[in-house]
């Protein structure tokens, strides 16, 4: 049988990849490389192979023996200076030879034909001992069978029975080894498992060395790569007959290193968890095939067991993580499956509803009052409460806000639940904005009135006071009538105000034109055409259409934002307030108007007694600012003097 053996060149010399494929074309086809992870993959995979290596690539001076150590199948040809470091080091590691890169053509290409003849001979040597091993193995085996006893049967029930302690992965590992050990009837057994930071490490084991115990290995390690792509069992004995002479030499290693006959590997989920390794017998004779397929057995059961090990952990660690997150949570869950019994009850929702865990969990949802069971019943039914429930506990005399939630979908309704929130201190902070809020508003209203009432009492007295001294002078006594008649139908007004106040007229819609509540506002503001040097101009569109509405609430709603507009320019430099009504506004306005004063009579029957106040009192200064500053339509402008 003759081998092929492939050519490899690994170099970032231009000029020397091209003289040396020139060179080795005429043995075939060469690989080129010109990194070392390159190199690496390639070693692996063409086997067998001469190597031509280029010694002046800056590797650092280990690079050649870890190399060696880890692929012994390629015949390396190197090539530098034969007194440089490289080429000192590449000659005690055992290459084939070393040979200076501008060498003669003739010499490297006879140098090239003699490795290749070499590494082809290594080859079929290698296969001839394989085959001979094979034949010698089979052979102990049968001698082996011939005298073995046959009362000491190969039993999976000590491993078996190891394989319950799913709760704690330790004391799974632990009892693992030992059960295996029974099984097998070896001396020695360890455990290699994957740790949190990836590494592979011992995490069990049975009479092993305190070198074995010390082994790291990292993921990327070749071993390691190995028993994760072939995922079968390495066996001393049939070693040289089950695998390459590549990886042979780094099997035999990592079991020497183990101390170790039998390595198998775990896989779990897909991928590789770690390996058991399992020593001689302890009868002192070899493995026979049913006993390595047993064995194989009981690593896959391992494996299983390993990884509902790791998975019960994981679930376990998440239902930790879970359970206090809920507990520390200020809102109370309250979890039910499909048939209302109560399954999780959390911290906060025993404090809020003053029942203990014990008494609940386990027992039908109506332990928890009327409301709540409700909510949840409906919810299990797929039945659920579109806004959260508000009601106030009868036992604990809380407030108490509630939402329900469906578990598992409607497909499949695997529970419902709960989420209240104690909303007690949150109520009483509202209730007690809203007495701060009702005091200060009759406090406003109180002084008002009490401003607005003084001023026609005083020029009344006044009047009153100068009459016995002027009472023959004719011009004064007709001053004094219209005065006192003007002042007393002041008063009249702010009674007729209070009325309104206490029983607001009901708004009266009916189509109109915007124009004339807006004119009738500007005559209501200001005396002839102006107010404190300040003249009011309207610009209306004539295309504005008819809209629905009070023209009572309209004309007052503007009245009061030009009065708070006019107050408000009492102090700037400007002599005119403008307002314009555009027929491309129109529908905004129509909808402005029609939504917060003709549609609902917010203006005029209004929630908050204070927001009342403010739009049917007279407007204090610069009371309406925002209100002026936030409306659209219509817009104001002012020109300056």
């Amino acid at each position: 049988m003759s081998a092929s053996v492939s050519l490899l060149i690994h170099s970032r010399d231009a000029a020397l990849l091209r003289r040396l494929e020139a060179l080795a074309r005429t043995h075939g086809e060469p690989y080129c490389t010109d990194n070392r992870a390159e190199l690496e993959r390639s070693c692996s995979r063409l086997r067998p192979a001469v190597l031509l290596l280029d010694l002046r690539l800056g590797e650092p001076r280990d690079f050649l023996p870890d190399f060696l150590k880890n692929y012994q199948d390629p015949t390396i040809i190197a090539l530098g200076d034969k007194r440089s470091d490289p080429a000192l080091v590449a000659k005690e590691s055992g290459v084939y030879a070393v040979e200076a890169p501008d060498a003669d053509a003739q010499r490297l290409n006879e140098i090239i034909a003699r490795a290749l003849e070499h590494a082809r001979l290594r080859a079929e040597n290698e296969h001839l001992l394989a085959d001979a091993a094979r034949a010698a193995y089979e052979a102990a085996v049968a001698r082996a069978n011939a005298t073995v006893r046959k009362d000491s049967p190969f039993s999976l029930r000590p491993l078996a029975q190891a394989l319950h302690h799913l709760d704690d992965l330790g004391t799974l590992l632990n009892r693992v080894a030992e059960g295996l050990a029974a099984t097998a009837n070896v001396t020695r057994v360890g455990i290699f498992m994957q740790q949190g930071d990836g590494d592979y490490q011992l995490a069990a084991d049975l009479r092993c060395s305190a070198e074995v115990k010390r082994l790291t290995y990292r993921p990327s390690d070749p071993f390691v790569q190995w028993l994760d792509r072939h995922a079968h069992l390495v066996a001393r004995t049939t070693l040289k007959a089950a695998t390459e002479s590549g990886d042979r030499a780094m099997l035999e290693r990592q079991l020497d290193a183990h101390g170790a006959e039998i390595i198998a590997p775990l896989h779990a989920r897909g991928r590789l968890i770690g390996w058991l390794l399992i020593g001689h017998r302890a009868t002192g004779l070899p493995f026979e095939y049913s006993d390595l397929e047993d064995l194989s057995t009981a690593g896959g059961h391992i494996s299983t067991a390993l990884e509902n090990a790791l998975l019960y952990e994981e679930v376990t660690r998440q239902k930790s993580l879970a359970e206090t997150l809920l507990h520390t949570l200020p809102t109370g869950i309250i979890a039910t499956d499909e048939e209302g019994v109560v399954r999780w009850f959390s911290t906060a929702a025993q404090e809020m509803l003053a029942l203990p865990s014990e008494k609940v969990i386990g027992q039908p949802v109506e332990i928890l009052g009327s409301r709540l069971a409700d909510m949840l019943r409906r919810a299990i039914e797929g039945e659920l409460f579109e806004f959260p429930q508000a009601w106030t506990d009868a036992v604990t005399h809380r407030s108490i806000y509630a939402q329900t939630r469906i578990l598992g979908g409607r497909q499949k309704c695997l529970g419902a639940l709960a989420m209240i929130q104690d909303v007690t201190a949150q109520r009483a902070l509202q209730e007690k904005q809203e007495q701060i809020d009702r005091a200060q508003f009759w406090n406003e209203l109180a002084a008002s009135m009490s401003h607005e009432i003084r001023n026609p009492l005083v020029a009344i007295k006044t009047f009153a006071q100068l009459l016995p001294e002027r009472y023959n002078d004719e011009g004064f006594r007709d001053d004094f009538s219209k005065l006192v008649s003007q002042e007393v139908d002041r008063l009249n007004g702010i009674i007729d105000q209070i009325n309104s106040f206490a029983h607001p007229p009901d708004p009266s819609f009916s189509p109109l034109d915007i124009r004339q509540p807006i004119k009738r506002s500007i005559e209501q503001t200001l005396a002839p055409g102006q107010r404190n040097g300040i003249r009011i101009s309207a610009q209306l569109d004539e295309n504005l259409p008819p809209i629905w509405g009070d023209a009572r609430a309209l004309s007052a709603c503007f009245s009061h934002l030009l009065r708070n507009s006019l107050e408000a320019l009492e102090h700037k430099k400007a002599d005119r307030l403008t307002s314009r009504f555009r027929g491309w506004q129109t529908a905004a306005a129509i909808e402005a108007l029609r939504s917060p004063f003709a549609t609902t009579g917010t203006e005029f029957q209004p929630t908050s007694p204070k927001k009342f106040f403010r739009r049917s009192a007279p407007p204090r200064r610069g009371a309406w600012a925002s209100d002026c500053r936030s409306l659209n339509e219509p817009s104001w402008s002012t020109t300056e003097k």
